[in-house]
C-alpha cells in the first residue's frame, strides 16, 4: 500500500505566520516606512549611495520586525535579567576599554566587530523594569520604586559619562515610562516637573552670565554646555555652533505651507543642511514638503502612538502592558526630541528621526520595539476566547 505524503502549500505555510498579526500596527508602519523612502531620496538622491543603504537597513529592520514578532512575551520575559546584566556588564567594558572616537568613548572591540553598548540599554531597559514590576504584581511598595530607580539609574550614569546626552534621554524614558505605567503617584511626579520648569526660566533669565566665555557647569561637559548656550541664542555663533539650528529653522520656515517641491530644496541641496540626511532630515523635508507634510508625518507618528498605547492597553499581562507602553513612548520620544532639536526648541544630541533618518543601527533597534510590539498585540489575539 502506498503511503502518499502531501507537501503543505505556500499559503499553508504562510498562513500560520501572519496569524495574529496586528494589522492596524501594520499598515501605519509601512506609510511611515514608504514616507520615510520617499524622504531619503528627495533629499539624499545626490548624497552618494545613502537611497539604497537607506532601503537596505529598512530590510533589515523589517526582517528584525518579523523576528522578533513570532517570540511570545513569555519568552521575552524570561531575557530581561541576563539582557540588563550583558547591557551593563559591556558598559562597564566600554568605561574600562572603551574605543574613543571624536572625544567620545562609546564603542567596544569584542573581537569580530566593534559594538555600542548602549544601543542595546534602549530595549533593555524597559525590559528589566516591565520584568520587575511585573515580580512584585500586587505588592508594590514605595522601596519597589527605589529599587527600580536604581536600575535606571547605573546604566543612564555609565552612557551620560561616555558622553551620550541623546542616547541618555532615551534610556531614562523608555525607563521612566516603565515607572510611569506601573502606577508612580503624580505626588512624585509633580515636584521634579516644577523644579525643572523653574530651572529653565532661571537658565534662560540668566543666560547672558551662565553662557559667558570661560563659565563651569560642573554637572555638564564643556560641549553640552554650549549646545544648550547655543539653543537659547545661535546667532552668538552663527558660522559655528550655531549653523545647524540656524539653517534648520531657515529650511523649516522656507518651505511654506505647500514646500518646495520633490527633490527641489535649496538649503538642502546646496549643503547648508550638514546633515541632512541623519540628524536634520527633517529639516530638509520641512523644506521639500512644507507645512502640510509636516502635519502629515506627525499624524502618522501620532497614529503610531495610539495604536502602540491601544496594545499595551489590552494585553494580557502586567509586563506586556508596561514593556508595550514604553516602547511606544520611546519611538514618540525619538520623533518629538528630533524635531524639537531641528526646529530649535531643545539642544542638538543627536537623535534620529525614526523612520526617515538614516542608521543602520537605530533601525534595527525599532525593528525590534516594533517586533515586540507586534508579539504583545499576536499574544492577545491568538488567546482562546
Amino acid at each position: 500500500m502506498a503511503v502518499v505524503i502531501e507537501t503543505p502549500s505556500l499559503a499553508q505555510r504562510v498562513v500560520p505566520f501572519l496569524r495574529g498579526f496586528d494589522w492596524p500596527l501594520i499598515v501605519i508602519v509601512l506609510c511611515m516606512a514608504t514616507l520615510g523612502l520617499v524622504t531619503m531620496y528627495s533629499v539624499g538622491f545626490d548624497h552618494g549611495s545613502r537611497f539604497s543603504q537607506h532601503g537596505r537597513n529598512m530590510v533589515i529592520g523589517a526582517t528584525v520586525m518579523l523576528v522578533f514578532s513570532q517570540i511570545p512575551p513569555q519568552r521575552l520575559m524570561a531575557l530581561a535579567l541576563p539582557l540588563y546584566a550583558v547591557g551593563v556588564t559591556l558598559l562597564l567594558g566600554v568605561e574600562f576599554m572603551g574605543i574613543v572616537r571624536k572625544g567620545a568613548q562609546r564603542w567596544l572591540d569584542i573581537g569580530v566587530t566593534v559594538i555600542q553598548p548602549s544601543e542595546l540599554m534602549k530595549i533593555a531597559m524597559p525590559l528589566m523594569l516591565a520584568w520587575w514590576f511585573h515580580r512584585r504584581e500586587g505588592q508594590l511598595k514605595a522601596a519597589d520604586f527605589v529599587v527600580a530607580g536604581l536600575l535606571l539609574a547605573v546604566p543612564a550614569a555609565l552612557i551620560l559619562k561616555q558622553p551620550d546626552l541623546g542616547t541618555t534621554l532615551l534610556v531614562l524614558a523608555s525607563g521612566l515610562a516603565v515607572i510611569f505605567f506601573a502606577g508612580l503617584s503624580w505626588k512624585l511626579i509633580i515636584p521634579p516637573v516644577v523644579v525643572g520648569v523653574v530651572a529653565v526660566v532661571v537658565l534662560v533669565t540668566n543666560e547672558s552670565s551662565w553662557c559667558a566665555p570661560g563659565v563651569d557647569w560642573h554637572v555638564l561637559h564643556e560641549y553640552q554646555r554650549q549646545r544648550v548656550c547655543t539653543l537659547l541664542d545661535p546667532t552668538k555663533d552663527p558660522l559655528g555652533k550655531g549653523f545647524h539650528i540656524i539653517q534648520g529653522m531657515i529650511a523649516i520656515g522656507s518651505g511654506g505651507v505647500w514646500g518646495k517641491g520633490f527633490m527641489q530644496g535649496t538649503q538642502t541641496h546646496l549643503e547648508f543642511i550638514p546633515e541632512r540626511t541623519t540628524d536634520f532630515i527633517f529639516a530638509g523635508f520641512s523644506e521639500e514638503f512644507g507645512l502640510l507634510g509636516v502635519l502629515m508625518l506627525m499624524t502618522g507618528f501620532i497614529a503610531l502612538l495610539l495604536r502602540g498605547l491601544m496594545i499595551a492597553a489590552d494585553a494580557p499581562t502586567l509586563f506586556s502592558r508596561l514593556l508595550a507602553g514604553a516602547l511606544t513612548l520611546n519611538i514618540f520620544v525619538y520623533a518629538f526630541v528630533n524635531m524639537g532639536m531641528v526646529s530649535g526648541i531643545l539642544p542638538v544630541v543627536g537623535v534620529p528621526l525614526p523612520f526617515v533618518s538614516y542608521g543602520g543601527t537605530a533601525m534595527v533597534t525599532m525593528g525590534v520595539g516594533l517586533g515586540i510590539l507586534l508579539s504583545i498585540s499576536r499574544a492577545k489575539r491568538l488567546v482562546p476566547s
